[in-house]
């Protein structure tokens, strides 16, 4: 494609994908989601649960076998919930970052069309409007 038919009519379909398979996505890295044994040792390595499971073992020495129990439930109870939730932010925060993900309005083939801004491509028109997020690293044409 020569430079005069690229500023007007941007990529072509093609190319773009091309492009997409060859660099990837326009996203910034991000960090691998927590699997579960993860969340289980963050909550086992806080420094209350060590203590109250501590408690718990003092409890069985000193014989008082019930308090012991009750207060071993009680911590097992409380790390499930904990468990819970930490599944539930992780999984609210994936949905937030799709949710926000920002479109972007391109030039391809001498057409205008709204796309995912994590499909934008190097080399892209992108067409900025007042209020707009940048979708990506980009030259800015005046």
């Amino acid at each position: 494609m020569d430079e005069q038919n690229y500023k007007y009519f941007g990529l072509s379909q093609a190319e773009a994908e091309a492009r997409l398979k060859k660099d990837g996505y326009n996203e910034l890295p991000t960090s691998k989601p927590r699997n579960l044994f993860k969340i289980i040792w963050g909550v086992l390595s806080e420094p209350m649960f060590i203590l109250l499971v501590s408690c718990a073992v003092l409890y069985l020495l000193l014989g008082n076998l019930e308090d012991a129990l009750v207060l071993v439930g009680s911590v097992i109870l409380v790390m499930a919930i904990d468990i819970i939730q930490e599944r539930k932010t992780d999984n609210a925060l994936e949905a937030l970052k799709n949710l926000s993900s920002p479109r972007a309005l391109v030039i391809r083939d001498g057409e205008q069309k709204r796309i995912p801004g994590r499909e934008v491509v190097v080399g892209d028109l992108i067409i900025l409007a007042e209020g707009d997020r940048v979708p990506a690293d980009a030259f800015i044409l005046v």
